[in-house]
């Protein structure tokens, strides 16, 4: 008789949610049960559904969504106890209709495959998956030139953003000469609102573990590095698990599974510098050094780590690597198109109804990726843009929603694919607004090194600041664009040249947006405070008192069952007479 298997998400989405008190209830309620067993996973995508508990039993998968401890303890009694399906709670099911289904069945995953599968900080659950099955391929079956030719022949390229072919970089590694080669693993994901990386580390960390191992085979290194933001506590908790388990079982270390392989991995916390994903700023920090990035040539490839060869990876390029050499490059590239092959992880946030993870073939147009797998925008509000690629990416309108997911159709909106973070706005998002936001994100990370990032991005965030404030001119659009093109001209690394794209592509597809701010002293999504004005209508006001009990200026007056009135002077445009008005007497002009 099989074991009844609870699974409960607990990667940082999950434990945000509430998770914690939903585990500890059903451990203490089921301690006694023998045929039971509870155990944690990481996150399966569903963000918006946690806390997730799944009951596994012989082949039968059933996922109940939103669970709290009341909802725990009736799952114990009515599904465990009698065996009965609770429906009203359930969002996937492996046998039966379940609202979540379509949405999972439209993915591939590869990526994804173990990700709130598998207990992550047990690596037999990973090895019953066909976990190190690649490494073992790669080390006896495999010369280092029939693994990177694998990976070539696959098509996979870097997922960090850049788009580079893996097999072309590990080649340039491969033949650099010397006596030591360090293989690193970019785990520094900066970019707001992405959280891919994050959650392969939480959820399957020995799929980066194993393809750096095969890596490091692939290229001559014996040591690897694995560079992660110390905000990701529970993802380098794992990965220090993963690693000491990998260790017992002489998947680490030397003579690796008989071999002549020799290959360990420690882990580098970075403290959070958005510069830091950049190789040669990485490979600073990695050596003690400020993370400032250097001029190439000579490549990482030649002279990176401590003046060594170096190969450089993000997690999610790394954790289809097993994937490949065990099924074969021809299983992995009849994903995707052009020259865009495999599958792409996506972080789904803003104005979503489900925003979480999605791992779909490349090619997929992106209306499909926000209407189908995010589930559209909530509260009936119309779709206004998507922003791709983070703070080096670019703002999409929806006549581009058909565009395929893959790098060329991508770079020829201006935007870039980036790590796969992609943020969706609405109506109610002032363009201006996150142009501006952007901008200060990428000024306050600037490394300094090179005076056309530190200085030019800090004056075109200045122009936008005047526009948004109703200041601007006409002639200030012409200047954020000389200034875009000489800060992408005229600065070492990515980052700065990069850093003008949500600029760049607001002004090209939202313009008018701009004109309206600047000529018309106004923005049409009612978010610029300078250039809004609150008011309560005095026929529509029940004179309740609540937008003046709920004033943190105190800038509303009125008597008890009387019409209110603001004081546009002391008013702050916090929004909070508006959420808090029974009667929708307060509107925005």
């Amino acid at each position: 008789m099989p074991k009844t298997l609870v699974k409960v998400g607990m990667a940082s989405c999950g434990v945000a949610a509430g998770a914690e008190p939903v585990y500890k209830k059903l451990t203490e309620m089921l301690k006694d049960r023998d045929d039971v067993e509870v155990k944690k996973v990481g996150c399966i995508g569903f963000c918006y559904l946690e806390p997730l508990v799944e009951i596994e039993k012989g082949s039968s998968r059933i996922t109940y969504g939103k669970v709290d401890e009341a909802i725990a303890e009736e799952i114990v009694e009515t599904h465990i106890g009698h065996g009965e399906t609770i429906k009203k709670y359930v969002v996937l099911n492996n046998s039966d209709e379940a609202p979540e289904n379509p949405r999972l069945e439209n993915q591939v995953r590869i990526v994804l495959r173990n990700s709130g599968l598998i207990d992550p900080e047990n690596i037999d659950e990973y090895i019953e998956r066909e976990g190190y099955k690649g490494l073992e391929k790669a080390l006896k079956e495999m010369s280092p030139m029939d693994v990177i030719k694998e990976v070539l022949d696959s098509g996979l390229r870097g997922r960090g953003g850049a788009g580079f072919p893996t097999g072309l970089k590990w080649k340039f590694a491969h033949m650099a000469k010397s006596d030591m080669k360090y293989f690193v693993c970019n785990a520094d994901e900066g970019d707001p609102g992405a959280f891919m990386d994050r959650s392969v580390l939480e959820g399957d960390p020995h799929s980066i573990i194993e393809g750096m191992a095969i890596g490091g085979y692939a290229i001559g290194a014996s040591e690897g590095i694995i560079y992660c933001r110390a905000e990701y506590p529970l993802a380098i908790k794992h990965l220090n698990t993963a690693l000491e388990q990998a260790r017992e079982k002489e998947l680490l270390g030397d003579n690796i599974m008989g071999t002549d392989f020799c290959f360990d991995i420690h882990i580098k916390e970075g403290a959070g510098a958005f510069v830091c994903g950049e190789e040669t700023a990485m490979i600073a920090s990695i050596e003690g050094k400020r993370g400032m990035p250097r001029p190439r040539p000579p490549f990482p490839a030649n002279k990176g780590v401590f003046g060594k060869p170096t190969n450089i990876n993000n997690v999610e390029t790394l954790a289809n690597i097993p994937w490949i050499i065990t099924n074969g490059a021809s299983a992995f590239n009849r994903y995707g198109i052009g020259r865009s092959r495999g599958t792409k992880v996506f972080a789904l946030a803003g104005k979503v109804n489900k925003g979480g993870l999605a791992e779909v073939p490349m090619g997929m147009p992106l209306r499909d990726v926000i209407f189908e797998l995010a589930g559209g925008i909530p509260n009936n509000k119309k779709f206004k843009a998507v922003q791709l690629g983070g703070p080096s990416g670019g703002c999409l309108p929806e006549a581009l929603l058909d565009t395929p997911v893959d790098y060329e159709s991508i770079n020829a909106t201006g935007a870039i694919m980036g790590s796969g973070g992609m943020v969706i706005m609405d109506e109610t998002t002032c363009i201006v607004d996150v142009a501006k936001f952007f901008l200060s994100f990428v000024q306050k990370e600037s490394c300094g090194k090179c005076p056309f990032c530190r200085i030019g991005t800090k004056r075109m965030l200045e122009i936008l600041e005047r526009i948004s404030r109703g200041e601007g001119k006409m002639e200030d659009l012409d200047l954020l664009e000389e200034l875009a093109y000489q800060i992408k001209d005229g600065s070492l690394c990515g980052l700065g040249q990069t850093a003008p794209n949500p600029v760049l592509t607001t002004l090209k597809y939202f313009r008018e947006e701009y004109e309206t701010h600047i000529q018309d002293k106004k923005c049409p999504a009612k978010v610029c405070t300078s250039l809004i004005k609150y008011s309560i209508d005095p026929e529509k006001c029940i004179g309740c008192t609540k937008c003046a009990r709920n004033c943190p200026v105190n800038a509303i007056s009125g008597e008890i069952k009387k019409a209110h009135v603001i004081d546009d002077s002391i008013c702050v445009r916090c929004g909070k007479c508006i959420e808090v008005c029974p009667v929708n007497a307060v509107s925005v002009e």
